[in-house]
């Protein structure tokens, strides 16, 4: 009987201990997926853009040991008198403002501080295709007119079967995904949940299996699709995103401060729009492509990729904004003036032929509504033109 005692007590231990397990497992889940369901209300949309790292999954993307890059101050800038009730309408928590390279203007509002590491959203996608540029430059891919699935087996008889590299770029991959932030049964939003659930963005990407028209005919905004570029270049390389970025972008551009990623729970970064750093770093992104990918000294984006990525070359409808290479061209927009840009506020826009590039970031909750996106450009055009 003792000997039957002792066994039943051990079984309970381990039920007990593995309840424990499960029960902490779940914790977080629910803590990330709370966060996730409160990440923009009124109260703390502007403290999460802040501290993403804090609710989520994420791993750091070294900048390396190297310096800083010397990102001097020029003269204080005198902005347009428009400007200031625009950075109140749009909910501006930071506003950095370079002509010809210098520091003319630099600003943060709503109690945020300039070492505040701000979540990119789809300002991200440009940096990926940065690094994309980088790996097709060295061989790595062979063209971006190869099949997705060449590189990422996963993809093979699902939605993107049939794409190539190219069409994703473009946003043009014809698959079916629902980007309406509003509805929490659209893609995005389910997206969102396989984020906060620890869940595979991988497996997510391969069990969409629709499409709306064949590959490369339309344009549609499809976030999706700079997950399934991460997985081509995953694919061709056997290295993290992270650990490219690090390595091809960050550290020759000499930020600041380390980056992070959001990832899922396979430690996959959330590539499409989970990026954070700094805004004076936002800014030495868009510095480095209007100097046609060199920064610090070093050419760190083929400048090929960087003429090529940067001009409207997917089949948007007449009249709309231009897309490139994960890149935005504002509708006549000259030679050199493109931008990166995410929900809520983010941009990073460049004017090649002013020399200006102006990052900023927002917590702006209205910014769907209709005109507000032009009006930023508008007046991203207005203080380039008076500098």
């Amino acid at each position: 009987m003792r000997k039957i005692g002792k066994w039943v007590l051990r079984i309970l231990i381990v039920f007990v201990l593995a309840a424990v397990v499960v029960g902490l497992w779940q914790r977080e889940q629910i803590t990330r997926l709370l966060a996730v369901n409160s990440l923009f209300s009124p109260e703390k949309i502007v403290h999460n853009f802040s501290n993403m790292d804090a609710a989520f999954l994420n791993t750091p993307v070294s900048r390396g040991n190297g310096p800083t890059a010397e990102l001097p101050y020029g003269d204080d800038a005198d902005l347009p008198d428009s400007v200031d009730p625009w950075i109140d309408a749009r909910s501006v928590t930071a506003l950095v403002v370079l002509k010809d390279g210098a520091i003319v203007h630099e600003s943060y509002y709503k109690g945020t501080n300039p070492d505040d590491r701000r979540i990119s959203w789809s300002v991200a996608k440009s940096y990926l295709s940065a690094l994309f540029g980088v790996l097709v430059a060295e061989g790595a891919i062979a063209s971006i007119d190869d099949p997705v699935v060449k590189y990422a087996e996963a993809l093979k008889g699902g939605a993107y079967d049939g794409a190539s590299i190219r069409n994703v770029l473009n946003m043009s991959s014809g698959v079916t995904f629902d980007e309406d932030y509003l509805d929490p049964k659209s893609d995005i939003n389910r997206m969102g949940r396989v984020l906060a659930l620890g869940k595979s963005m991988d497996g997510f990407a391969a069990e969409l299996q629709e499409t709306f028209t064949t590959a490369g005919a339309e344009w549609k905004y499809v976030s999706i699709d700079t997950h399934v570029l991460s997985m081509v270049v995953r694919g061709a390389t056997g290295r993290p995103i992270a650990e490219l970025l690090s390595e091809k972008i960050i550290a020759p551009m000499g930020v600041e401060q380390s980056p992070y990623y959001l990832t899922d729970g396979y430690g996959t970064a959330f590539v499409l729009g989970g990026l954070n750093l700094i805004t004076r770093d936002y800014a030495r992104m868009g510095q480095t492509f209007l100097q046609m990918g060199n920064y610090n000294g070093v050419q760190i984006v083929p400048e090929q990729w960087v003429m090529e990525s940067t001009v409207p070359s997917a089949p948007t409808a007449d009249g709309a904004i231009g897309y490139g290479y994960q890149w935005w061209i504002p509708q006549g927009a000259p030679e050199g003036e493109f931008l990166a840009r995410g929900i809520y506020g983010q941009y990073v826009y460049v004017n090649r032929p002013r020399g200006v590039v102006i990052a900023t970031n927002a917590a702006d909750r209205k910014f769907r509504e209709d005109g507000v996106a032009d009006q930023n450009i508008a007046i991203f055009r207005e203080i380039a033109n008076n500098l």
